[in-house]
């Protein structure tokens, strides 16, 4: 019989000396760029050849008979991912919140490419445990966490994930108007827009609110139901208030808020502004948990069967195979 093999999607994102080739098209362009700016292009190079150097790594550490494919950051919203896919995620944590709301429960392996600059909180693996993770994963044996997402749904049936959080507000410098319900409060308000987030955003941008404005909430854990809202800079006047800027949504609860904005209103999920949704005048939205959620591979802990191990490490023999880049049009 014969055996159905996996598929890897490693997920990146460019480098900062890629962006600079794409503004000034060669290195010795980008380099006087620089330069003229009394700023040196060589530890941007170097640290993209150290990025290209685990890539090949990484890739290495995939099985030859196993498909493979590539998706940069910048064309996740256009990549169509299949059940059966294991995704392989190199870089920042932030990547990992980039891919996971375009996934429906394929598992996640984060690897830190660089840990003396990223944290590793959902990048945590290194690039010698890649072929363990993938093994126990195809066969599994690996242990998984399972992360909440929050989830914001438009009146008229457009949804949005999110791993981190979701923002509501406008797109410009302006004021975000509109009310917003939440556990039996109402309040109408003019803000800088407000975010929704759990447990896995409570060591992002939810973090930076906490600690700025010294709240008491507790922040939920990742993966708790539970979500917090804070709202940022609320303007009190004589027509909106400011008591209602942050709180906790336990499991089941939800924010309700009904768009004032004449125009730029816009929901987007961690950071990625080029997937949104528009949030007009008299448009309503309702956040809560969603009953996706992230399945990120913490390690490798079960057992491989004897047959099933010696087949893996056949395919893994001969070192590495050409990788399918599959690209995506608009």
């Amino acid at each position: 019989m014969t055996m159905s093999m996996p598929q890897v999607v490693m997920v990146t994102r460019e480098t900062e000396y890629d962006a600079l080739l794409a503004r000034h098209a060669t290195h010795d362009q980008a380099r006087f760029f620089l330069t003229s700016r009394a700023q040196s292009i060589d530890s941007v190079k170097a640290e993209h050849d150290a990025l290209g150097a685990v890539l090949q790594r990484v890739s290495a550490a995939i099985p030859t008979t196993w498909r493979r494919a590539s998706v940069n950051r910048g064309a996740l919203d256009r990549f169509l991912f299949t059940p059966e896919d294991i995704v392989l995620v190199v870089g920042q944590d932030g990547l990992v919140a980039n891919v996971a709301k375009y996934l429906s429960g394929q598992p996640v392996i984060g690897v830190n490419p660089n840990p003396a600059r990223y944290d590793g909180v959902l990048v945590r693996h290194d690039v010698a445990s890649v072929p363990a993770l993938l093994r126990a994963t195809a066969n599994g044996g690996a242990a998984y966490e399972s992360r909440t997402m929050v989830l914001a749904k438009l009146d008229d049936g457009q949804e949005l994930l999110g791993l981190n959080e979701v923002f509501i507000g406008v797109r410009s410098h302006q004021s975000a108007r509109y009310t917003i319900c939440a556990n039996g409060a109402e309040e109408r308000q003019s803000s800088s827009g407000m975010i929704v987030a759990t447990g896995t955003g409570a060591t992002g941008w939810a973090r930076s609110i906490h600690r700025e404005r010294g709240s008491n909430l507790v922040m939920p854990s990742p993966e708790a139901d539970g979500l917090i809202f804070f709202v940022r800079e609320a303007f009190p006047s004589v027509a909106t208030g400011t008591s209602l800027t942050e709180g906790l949504l336990s499991h089941g609860g939800q924010l309700k808020i009904r768009s004032e904005n004449k125009a730029g209103g816009v929901i987007f999920a961690d950071g990625v502004e080029r997937d949104w949704l528009a949030f007009e005048w008299g448009s309503t939205v309702e956040v809560s948990a969603s009953v996706q959620k992230l399945r990120l591979v913490s390690n490798a802990v079960g057992r491989i069967s004897s047959n099933r191990r010696g087949d893996l490490d056949r395919s893994n023999r001969f070192g590495v195979g050409r990788r399918k880049v599959v690209a995506r049009t608009s």
